[in-house]
């Protein structure tokens, strides 16, 4: 699993990294005026309906079914069973895609009524989501093959697949001259990836011999387990959704610039969610459902505090940098071309606040999994309906005082909620066991983002001062510089302190089953 673990992450910091760089090229030539609104809106779309319909509900339903069928029967059912799964998603996406084609006005209306009193923006945003919903139907069937390649612990395809979105998205912004805007080309490069991504994927289940043709759907006993796990689930995705929707509709009713704001922001959020959040829930649901399946309740709870330990090692530099120089990183990353220091200083304040839930957001998929390996998709429903009812709820009362960043402070409140929520169930039910690692790793994370802090907070003129004698490039020298200065003193605090609370690294392993202390 640490293996694992290792290459999911590394697979999704390549992602980021090439994420990055599709943004600043975005930024560079976007902005974050009208048409950048208006494409982030169609972008925010298609994602939407495929968190819901895709990723976590589906994977939430599908991966601990699959993995069950493939450990108490055999390979010719499991791959009967996902054929069968695979049909019926290949036919309600295309299902999707036609009501979303038939009416992207009024879509786009409902998702972002602000755009109403700008015509040209609301028809552009129209034009653009038409181009980028056929995305939708090809990562949700790459959501089912990487559910079953990951069943089969392999990881590194489905992990990598999102790198070619970032490149093919460059790609046709570097020849944007073809279309009628910057807008269009990008919006085209979506729909490209997504074809290219189904096809990775298809030919790595192929190799790997775990591609399962389409099968006519039977209600079976396993396929009737699976919709009764996929339809809380939905709806607790669904839940999430909500409140992202809610920053799509009520951030449209901002001054132009405010979705442009909030999805930079969100781009530097995703970098700790997606490498170390998203790779270790995405890793720790088919482990603990594999050892709960064979009746290994310790060696489930060993790999979750494992898990939940690293995670909270590894995130505590973005929450001191998130909160702390929030400035500095937007400034470095995007600066340049159109995206001025005005919009940096905008998605600076968003980041902060962003940065607020930055624990509660990695660790959530980790506590969901104490349901999921169960086949409890219910319980984590409930708990994200009622977040996001709070979230919105937020949301309401704050985005008219505080603009974008009270959006994004809502989003983080709601985070601490859910997550709270989740940790309160799920030991009282005895489906999550802390033990003294964690609390020693929690411990010694606490005191090394301290250090961390003082290097942020007393190093920033330094590297400011230094970082000037480069002209244009100063600001990419400045984070750079407080970024590795920061990452020597965490990184030698954390060590120190570890080996001080008698914690080595070999402890950390997730798939290591041994003494907890």
């Amino acid at each position: 699993m640490y293996k694992n673990l290792l290459s999911v992450a590394g697979m999704t910091l390549l992602s980021r990294v090439t994420g990055f760089l599709r943004d600043v090229v975005l930024g560079a030539i976007l902005g974050a005026g009208a048409l950048a609104d208006a494409f982030y809106i169609a972008f925010r779309l298609p994602n939407h309906f495929r968190a819901i319909f895709g990723e976590g509900a589906f994977n939430a339903a599908f991966v601990p079914s699959y993995a069950r069928v493939l450990e108490t029967q055999d390979a010719d059912h499991a791959r009967r069973f996902s054929g069968q799964i695979l049909t019926l998603l290949l036919i309600s996406q295309l299902v999707l895609l036609g009501f979303a084609w038939g009416f992207t006005n009024e879509l786009v209306g409902l998702l972002a009524p602000g755009l109403a009193e700008r015509p040209e923006q609301f028809s552009v945003a129209v034009t653009m989501t038409r181009i980028t919903f056929p995305y939708l139907t090809c990562v949700t069937l790459v959501t089912l093959l990487s559910g079953v390649m990951n069943a089969h612990g392999k990881f590194a395809a489905a992990a990598f697949a999102p790198v070619l979105l970032n490149l093919v998205m460059v790609a046709f912004l570097l020849v944007a001259f073809l279309f009628p805007n910057a807008g269009i080309a990008a919006s085209f490069g979506i729909a490209a990836a997504g074809v290219l991504e189904l096809a990775l994927l298809i030919g790595a289940a192929k190799r790997a011999r775990v591609l399962s043709p389409l099968e006519r759907p039977r209600w079976t006993a396993d396929t009737k387990q699976f919709f009764t796990a996929l339809g809380p689930a939905v709806i607790g995705s669904a839940g999430v959704q909500i409140a992202m929707f809610a920053d799509t509709i009520i951030g449209s009713l901002l001054p132009a610039g405010g979705v442009s704001s909030i999805y930079y922001a969100d781009r530097i959020y995703q970098l700790p969610i997606g490498v170390i959040g998203i790779a270790a829930g995405t890793v720790l649901l088919p482990e603990m459902s594999r050892r709960l399946a064979s009746g290994d309740q310790s060696g489930a709870f060993y790999a979750q505090n494992r898990t939940m330990a690293l995670t909270i090692a590894l995130s505590a530099p973005f929450f001191v940098a998130f909160t702390l120089i929030p400035d500095h990183i937007m400034r470095g990353v995007f600066v340049r071309g159109a995206f001025t220091e005005q919009a940096a200083l905008a998605a600076a304040n968003v980041l902060a606040a962003y940065g607020i839930g930055l624990f509660a957001i990695v660790l959530i998929r980790s506590a969901v999994a104490s349901f999921q390996s169960r086949g409890d998709t219910r319980t984590p429903m409930l708990v994200s309906l009622a977040a996001v009812a709070f979230n919105v709820a937020l949301k309401l009362v704050l985005f008219q005082p505080f603009g974008a960043a009270g959006l994004a402070a809502a989003t983080a409140v709601g985070a601490w909620v859910n997550f709270g929520l989740l940790v309160f169930l799920a030991r009282r039910a005895g489906a999550m066991k802390f033990d003294p690692l964690l609390g020693k790793v929690v411990l010694a994370s606490a005191f090394a983002a301290v250090a961390l802090a003082c290097v942020a907070i007393f190093g920033r003129g330094q590297s400011a001062a230094l970082a000037s004698r480069f002209d244009g490039a100063a600001a990419i020298v400045d984070v750079a510089l407080l970024g590795l200065a920061g990452l020597l003193v965490y990184g030698c605090a954390l060590w120190a302190l570890l080996r001080l609370f008698g914690v080595r690294a070999t402890k950390l392993r997730p798939g290591k089953i041994g003494p907890q202390v």
